[in-house]
């Protein structure tokens, strides 16, 4: 197998393309499946956005997705999945409905309407052809981290957010990865200081090689008291996995939010996981999927840390610093 990458396209067949629009001050990222994978999700913010989200429920009858699309724009940004939508659906590629196909592209979008950015898009917002141009970028292999894609406005109670990823490989040689854009209501750092919260997971410097502070300031740091925010991304792995499976890796991907963001999952947060397995590996015994879950949630917070630690000031007035001007020496 390829040399690991440290991100989602460690595992084979996934694909991932940005849409970047640095003077709107938002983007796209898609996540794109070679094939249908199994697929679930949980949703443990307080103020989400998303489309077709209760269908990743595993009660519901659609097993399996075609791609995930991360988004900025708030609820204006929901417009995105209808050009990954229309991309797919050129390829062929959906779910079978009679001589129809639809592809299932489940979605979710982060509050970025207010970072400097001009949103003065006219009638129609400009997600549905950056989903498509997303769509159209997607490759394997290396891809951008910071603000880029879905991280390009987001930003954090401290320093600028951004789209961040990391992988591992569990004992059993399955590979499970995870990405995810940053737009915490709190914290990826510590008090004041350039620390991250995930430093207990952090591997090879990924993200400085701080460690922790002699003494770590616990004191609560928002955005604001009235400001939307959210922190959405994706757990995948290559090990097989039932749809019930998923839904339990997308709540341990919410464990790794928990760990790598102060506070998290607020009632202004939309804090949203998706999860899912190309299955190129069997696998049915319990002790794999909890080692898997174990992983699934250090790789979030590694990648969470790892999008800040990556993301670049927007080139507007005003917009907030990023964790490499605070720290130009890093640290």
């Amino acid at each position: 197998m390829p040399d690991l990458l440290n991100l989602i396209t460690d595992i084979e067949g996934v694909s991932v393309g940005h849409a970047t629009d640095l003077a709107l001050g938002s983007g796209v990222t898609v996540i794109v499946f070679d094939e249908p994978a199994v697929a679930s999700g949980t949703v443990l913010g307080g103020a989400p956005g998303g489309r077709d989200t209760g269908l990743l429920d595993p009660s519901m009858t659609v097993n399996a997705v075609d791609a995930f699309v991360l988004s900025g724009g708030s609820a204006f940004g929901l417009d995105a999945a209808g050009g990954v939508q229309a991309g797919l659906r050129e390829l062929g590629r959906g779910f079978a409905v009679g001589s129809v196909r639809i592809p299932i592209v489940p979605q979710a979008i982060l509050m970025d309407l207010l970072n400097g950015g001009d949103k003065d898009w006219g009638l129609h917002s400009p997600y549905r052809d950056m989903g498509y141009t997303a769509l159209q970028a997607a490759a394997k292999g290396t891809f951008a981290l910071g603000t880029t894609g879905a991280g390009t406005g987001a930003t954090t109670a401290t320093v600028k957010g951004g789209l961040g990823s990391a992988s591992a490989v569990s004992s059993a040689g399955y590979r499970v990865a995870a990405i995810v854009a940053v737009n915490a209501l709190g914290s990826a750092t510590i008090g004041d200081g350039p620390h991250f919260w995930a430093a207990p997971f952090e591997k090879d410097a990924e993200f400085g090689g701080l460690g922790m502070p002699a003494v770590a300031d616990h004191r609560m740091r928002l955005k604001g008291m009235n400001t939307p925010a959210t922190t959405i991304g994706a757990v995948v792995t290559d090990a097989q996995l039932t749809k019930a499976e998923a839904h339990r890796l997308s709540l341990a991907g919410h464990d790794g939010f928990a760990r790598a963001l102060l506070p998290a999952h607020l009632p202004l947060d939309g804090d949203t996981v998706f999860a899912a397995s190309t299955a190129k590996h069997r696998r049915d015994d319990m002790a794999s999927l909890m080692e898997l879950c174990h992983l699934a949630t250090i790789v979030m917070a590694r990648a969470i840390a790892r999008g800040v630690y990556a993301a670049t000031a927007l080139p507007v007035e005003g917009a907030q610093k990023a964790w490499r001007d605070c720290y130009p020496n890093g640290r």
